[in-house]
């Protein structure tokens, strides 16, 4: 039998997963688009979305799963995991920067690919 305070690791870490991914959802509010860059806001919300979600979920298995994020990740593959999960974030925050406003449509396809190449890092990473 499993041992209590596994048992609340998990069901807390569920928890915390929820409550990131929900206040990520209701920071981008991803059902409120641009009217001139519909599809590529569209894109790069719900990638980041599905980037999110994704890490939450590794994080989650190779924390509590898998005995720890040093025996998942270890050597360079820790490093690239670093930035794969600080590119997308800076990529969603600095979006609303005044200096991308004029290229906001290529900005936005552009961290869509780096999201969809982070998602294939890590899982990548994690598989392997």
């Amino acid at each position: 039998m499993a041992n209590f305070n596994e048992i609340l690791n998990h069901i807390l870490s569920i928890i915390f997963i929820i409550i990131i991914f929900a206040g990520a959802y209701a920071s981008l509010r991803p059902h409120q688009l641009h009217k001139r860059r519909l599809l590529s806001t569209l894109l790069l919300k719900l990638s980041y979305l599905f980037y999110l979600l994704v890490l939450c979920i590794i994080v989650y298995l190779s924390a509590l799963v898998k005995d720890g994020l040093d025996n998942v990740f270890y050597g360079i593959e820790f490093f690239v995991f670093l930035i794969m999960l600080f590119a997308p974030n800076i990529g969603i925050f600095a979006r609303k920067l005044e200096y991308f406003s004029k290229k906001r449509e290529q900005y936005n396809y552009f961290f869509t690919i780096v999201n969809i190449l982070s998602v294939i890092a890590i899982m990548v990473m994690y598989l392997v």
